[in-house]
């Protein structure tokens, strides 16, 4: 099964084309622009790219993390079309020469979704690109997030306590949002202080107290942070430690008594303590700080309405770490192309996880300066299961398919 799967042959992408061509043809940018939002919500977009070429403008969404042509604009609309998307985020539609972020809030759209906003230079002209919010209350719970029931069992205990840090790692959308979100709603409970610090706020929290940072005036994470720290928190999520003195006063919170929930760009558990040495931050601070790692991603799902079976092959099998002689009449799941999927034979997506529970032993490894492999090593001895492990067990149980696992883990 390709890995791009194209769906130019998909009836309901060419219904969805000729619509956008027509209206493009016949009206202005902005009715042009708000029948694009309104299906890029339909369709479960997650982001929308307007790429400048000599012609004019490539429209793509993505959907499911795959990004799919919906649209070309020639040059007579396409510099409305950008000024319209800017206009609505709040931007300079004069300053073309540099990087600009903008804001579409919720009260500008029908549906009530908030929209991220970036515009840029580039060889042929100025680039947008639209991340479309999640809805206010489109919470997953922690067990719809796809953990394996052990691998739940640890982030719930976890969670439970009142101090410490949990941390999601991973690449770009990898869910790692989502899943601190989760954990955030669970702890949303009365007679608890919760504060979000976020670049940008993207789901609004009930009884939470949100801040937006703000590059412009000096108010990033770090300032933000601190000042938090002095108003009786129980849990602070900080949206993503990027640098050295964020880590230094997240791990500082989580040793005073304070919950800390935050993300963080690693490419597995062991890794991330690698991070924070990077950071600077001490062993002991690390060890004593961190309570759970979550390394994760994002898998698409077969389709759950057209699917069929077939019969893997050797090298199928190798790639899963199994014995064909142990196999026997073993059967998996792919999907089938369909106007209901798109025309990727995939609908929707899971995430597989791999959970470090900071134990004694894993602390002391920590502490005696053990490289992330040997901490993984040591973890596996403990019964971590691999973000590999993990995705072959969805494969094995007919929720993803092998190519899908190589395309996100290989």
């Amino acid at each position: 099964m390709s890995e791009t799967n194209p769906i130019a042959d998909n009836s309901r992408h060419r219904a969805l084309q000729e619509e956008l061509k027509e209206l493009a043809d016949v009206v202005g940018p902005v009715p042009l622009v708000d029948l694009l939002l309104e299906r890029a919500f339909e369709v479960s977009a997650t982001d929308i790219h307007f790429d400048p070429n000599p012609d004019g403008l490539n429209v793509r969404l993505r959907v499911d993390g795959i990004l799919h042509d919906v649209l070309s604009m020639n040059t007579s609309i396409s510099p409305q079309v950008i000024s319209r998307l800017k206009l609505l985020g709040g931007m300079d539609i004069t300053e073309r020469r540099y990087m600009q972020d903008g804001h579409i809030s919720n009260s500008a759209l029908r549906d009530q979704r908030d929209i991220r906003v970036g515009s840029g230079p580039t060889l042929h002209g100025e680039r947008v690109v639209l991340r479309l919010m999640p809805a206010t209350q489109a919470y997953s719970g922690i067990e719809e997030l796809g953990f394996e029931e052990n691998q739940l069992a640890g982030v719930e205990q976890a969670i439970r306590i009142p101090h410490g840090m949990v941390l999601s790692v991973g690449p770009v959308g990898s869910g790692k949002s989502t899943s601190t979100y989760s954990f955030l709603n669970r702890l949303n409970v009365p007679g608890r202080s919760l504060v979000t610090i976020e670049d940008p706020v993207e789901r609004r929290i009930e009884r939470a107290v949100q801040i937006q940072t703000d590059a412009k005036n000096q108010f990033g994470f770090v300032e933000a942070l601190r000042g938090c720290l002095r108003q009786d928190p129980n849990v602070i999520m900080v949206g993503e430690i990027r640098d050295s003195e964020t880590a230094h006063i997240a791990a500082r919170a989580a040793l005073t008594g304070i919950q800390v929930l935050s993300t963080l760009h690693a490419h597995d558990t062991g890794s991330t303590v690698d991070v924070f040495r990077e950071f600077g931050v001490p062993s002991m601070f690390i060890a004593d700080s961190i309570s759970c790692i979550i390394a994760q991603r994002l898998l698409r799902m077969v389709c759950s309405k057209h699917r069929e079976t077939y019969k893997p092959d050797a090298a199928t099998l190798k790639i899963l770490g199994l014995n064909p002689d142990d196999c026997g009449d073993m059967e998996l799941v792919q999907g089938v192309p369909h106007p209901d999927n798109f025309g990727t034979g995939y609908s929707g997506r899971t995430g597989v996880f791999e959970v470090l529970a900071i134990d004694d032993e894993i602390r002391q490894a920590i502490l005696d300066g053990h490289s992330s492999k040997e901490l993984t090593h040591l973890a596996v001895e403990h019964g971590l299961q691999s973000l590999e492990h993990s995705a072959v067990k969805k494969v094995l149980a007919g929720v993803t398919t092998v190519e899908e696992m190589h395309r996100v883990l290989l």
